[in-house]
């Protein structure tokens, strides 16, 4: 029985030590292949972003000849999201939302995307056709879904008179209030072809006047209180220094180790 204990204590002492002996052999080798799909996963996902902000400031090109106006307002929608504590999972459908959100606009004419004068009802109602043409374009595309919420809702007043469903305070998605506001903001106080910028104190009246209609009261509130130093900030910025203003935010949201990049 001694013989036999002292065996299976052998045999079972033998076993862990192979054991153990295996796992420190293979150990590096699954490290190695974990830290190469990890780096694969971000080269994906880095290439996935800079694929939604090329086709947004392509379309922002097309209506307004700069791309500019696509980083701003991702960048504004950051810092005030960030200001009322919004998780990282809706962040990323706020900051993808805003690069594309008038991506659908790609489908419209330009007799009328690029007339100068004020829409008729015809073209206005054929313009407002935008949001669904957006939906449509990025239904098919599991990884570009999560800019719906902002793509179908970013006309939505807080109201309920705007378009196209009519929703009024938080039926409307909270990624698309907060778009509402820095998406005005950055129209009203940027230069365009047919208008000069409008300065700070002006735009910010206008949006004051628009709380509880256009928009989200407290949300407005909340931009009210970063608008001057944000704009100070980017206002000046060029197109090629937003591209890398908004290239550094992006990691903190997607890359991080609590970002949930493989989703």
């Amino acid at each position: 029985m001694r013989q036999q204990r002292e065996k299976i204590w052998r045999t079972v002492g033998f076993n862990l030590l192979a054991s153990l002996a295996t796992a420190l052999a293979v150990y590096p080798v699954v490290l190695l292949l974990y830290r190469s799909l990890v780096l694969a996963s971000k080269d994906i996902l880095r290439g996935n972003l800079e694929a939604a902000s090329v086709l947004g400031s392509a379309i922002a090109k097309r209506d307004s000849h700069t791309g500019e106006h696509n980083y701003r307002v991702t960048i504004y929608a950051i810092y005030l999201a960030e200001t009322i504590g919004v998780p990282s999972t809706e962040m990323r459908s706020l900051i993808i939302g805003a690069l594309l959100h008038d991506v659908g606009k790609i489908g419209i004419a330009d007799t009328i995307l690029l007339k100068p004068g004020p829409l008729d009802d015809r073209e206005f109602a054929e313009m407002r056709e935008h949001v669904r043409l957006g939906l449509e374009i990025v239904a098919d595309s599991h990884w570009l879904k999560m800019a719906c919420e902002i793509i179908g809702s970013h006309h939505e007043k807080f109201d309920g008179s705007g378009y196209p469903q009519g929703l009024q305070a938080e039926e409307i998605p909270l990624a698309a209030r907060i778009f509402a506001i820095v998406d005005v903001f950055d129209a009203l106080t940027s230069r365009r072809p047919y208008k000069e910028a409008m300065p700070l104190s002006s735009a910010m009246e206008i949006l004051k006047q628009g709380a509880g209609k256009h928009f989200d009261p407290e949300l407005l509130g909340s931009f009210a209180g970063i608008a001057s130093n944000t704009y100070d900030e980017i206002s000046s910025k060029s197109e090629a220094e937003l591209r890398e203003m908004l290239s550094s935010l992006l990691p903190r949201f997607f890359l991080a180790p609590n970002s949930g990049t493989s989703e």
